[in-house]
């Protein structure tokens, strides 16, 4: 039993007997990828370091490294949940400090008015206050009585 491809586009990838070429050359559809075949072969093999192997797996070991960092990152919700907790308890720390000072600015100023009103004017005597229903009445505009006006005329 002869050990042939199923087909033949395949066999062009391993190599191939003398009599295998000359079939696949009758053939016009692979005549192509048959030439193509024996100029490959006949260009000579690169040498390879002797590290060849560690340096691709290296290559391949960094690259995992880099694709795990960046997914770790936006995925990783354990590095970031303390991250977010931080600057929140920083930020609300500084709005409590900042109201805190705004509030205290604003009794400061608040005292600072009392005081210089206080030491402003003094204060009206009893009397005064005692007569205050007259002395409203008489800023009031006096208004004219009809009945007198028309008994007048």
């Amino acid at each position: 039993m002869e050990n042939k491809p199923a087909n033949f586009s395949e066999a062009l990838w391993r190599r191939l007997s003398a009599a295998e070429r000359t079939e696949l050359r009758t053939r016009p559809e692979l005549q192509l990828e048959a030439r193509l075949t024996e100029v490959l072969a006949k260009i000579p093999e690169a040498s390879v370091p002797s590290n060849f192997s560690a340096r691709v797996l290296a290559a391949i070991e960094l690259e995992e490294a880099q694709a795990a960092r960046s997914r770790d990152w936006a995925l990783n919700w354990r590095l970031l949940w303390p991250r977010v907790a931080v600057a929140a308890a920083i930020l609300i720390f500084a709005g409590i400090s900042l109201q805190r000072y705004e509030t205290s600015f604003r009794q400061r100023a608040l005292a600072r008015a009392i005081a210089s009103v206080a030491t402003a004017q003094p204060l009206p005597s009893t009397e005064a206050l005692e007569n205050l229903d007259v002395i409203q009445r008489m800023s009031q505009p006096a208004r004219a009585d009809g009945e007198l006006l028309a008994a007048l005329q």
